[in-house]
């Protein structure tokens, strides 16, 4: 789709502190026309305090926000949120209970001249043709939600925000949705900024992923950039599994480890951390093999086994076939590998440029390390944040 120079939304140096605790810690992003693009990161980075002060929600203490190129939140004021011309979806679709399905999609229009047929046509694209007559709770979760974000598009906005607008769905409901909201939003040529916590969804759903830690942006990307390139240990560890050995950058593509010599494309040299994606890791069942299966979770259409070899553990992600049992004995072979600087030992450690990604499905079996104390508060915040909002769904939205 074509992609204009301005950015939808256009954010510059927020700062935002409640009490003592520092929500947003200069907080940039440029979302860019006609793009969806997912705000990931853990609970307590931030994120849906800068969905917030977007949206006019909240007033930052300092930093800019401009939407479709004007400027809504500065130094000269903040245009209120009914005149921000966004379109917000939340976690629960927060229906008028009392309306029905057309009055509900119609609330936020002005030309009453027009509503039938911007009803109509939304509600067609939303798939939901027909069912301008129904109640809310004749609906489905799913369906609340495509209602919630035929509401949203109504009005035509310059963007549209949606904050964890999945999450209140069971797992089912909650890829089926996913992929409808997607297409939706796709398909209606729409600007779309969703948070999400969740690292499949942000992959899977987005054009684009901005992860936040802290406050900050710390890294910006396609879903494959960031998955296959994460700017250092902490993203690529929050981003998917994956495990981590001390190595030694032997030249001509090769790093040395204690599982021996393995491929890597890096510019760095001497000491290096080396990590690896179970997506990475080839298997051969071998009864000399030099790695033992410990365990073995099955997924249907992929399983994940962990490897002691030589005493180190190695995970490893393959398709259901062959079979591989706790105790079999395995032939392991390390197609790609990710090189860190050495020095870049801890969560959240200096961005730079690492070496070469591998490929991976981001499940996040491999949490990051414990929060910091001021994450850790912060995810009281934005819990309270979430209470406050579904609270205001059974108000005007």
């Amino acid at each position: 789709m074509p992609i204009a120079d301005t950015p939808a939304i256009r954010c510059r140096g927020l700062v935002k502190a409640f009490g003592e605790q520092l929500a947003l810690d200069r907080f940039d992003l440029d979302v860019p026309a006609g793009g969806v693009l997912a705000l990931l990161g853990p609970s307590g980075s931030g994120k849906t305090t800068a969905l917030r002060v977007i949206a006019g929600f909240e007033a930052p203490d300092s930093g800019t926000v401009e939407i479709d190129g004007r400027q809504v939140t500065g130094p000269a004021g903040a245009v209120p949120p009914e005149r921000r011309r966004i379109g917000m979806v939340f976690q629960h679709a927060a229906l008028f209970p009392h309306l029905d399905v057309g009055a509900n999609v119609a609330y936020g229009l002005a030309e009453r001249s027009e509503r039938a047929a911007r009803v109509a046509e939304v509600l067609d694209l939303v798939g939901l043709a027909g069912a301008g007559t129904r109640m809310p709770n004749e609906l489905s979760g799913g369906e609340q939600q495509r209602v919630a974000l035929a509401r949203a598009l109504a009005p035509r906005p310059a963007v549209v925000l949606l904050d964890e607008p999945f999450a209140g769905l069971d797992a089912p409901q909650r890829e089926r949705v996913r992929r409808e909201v997607r297409a939706i939003l796709v398909e209606a040529g729409a600007t779309a900024l969703f948070v999400t916590h969740d690292q499949e969804e942000a992959l899977s759903t987005s054009d684009g992923v901005a992860v936040m830690r802290a406050g900050r942006v710390v890294q910006r990307g396609t879903p494959t950039e960031v998955y296959l390139r994460p700017a250092d240990r902490w993203v690529a560890r929050f981003l998917g599994e994956a495990e981590f050995l001390p190595g030694t950058v032997a030249g001509d593509g090769i790093v040395e480890t204690p599982l021996g010599r393995l491929p890597a494309v890096t510019s760095l040299r001497g000491d290096v951390e080396v990590m690896i994606r179970p997506e990475a890791v080839r298997l051969r069942r071998d009864g000399n093999g030099a790695a033992r299966v410990v365990a073995r979770e099955f997924f249907g259409h992929d399983q994940l086994l962990t490897l002691d070899v030589g005493g180190r553990r190695l995970l490893a992600r393959t398709g259901p076939l062959p079979h591989i049992d706790e105790g079999d004995r395995v032939e392991v072979e390390v197609l790609e590998t990710v090189v860190f600087p050495a020095a870049d030992t801890r969560p959240g450690g200096p961005v730079g440029p690492p070496g070469r990604r591998s490929a991976s499905r981001g499940s996040a079996l491999d949490r990051p390390g414990e929060d910091p104390p001021h994450e850790v508060a912060l995810q009281r915040e934005e819990h309270q944040q979430r209470h406050h909002d579904r609270h205001e769904g059974g108000g005007e939205p």
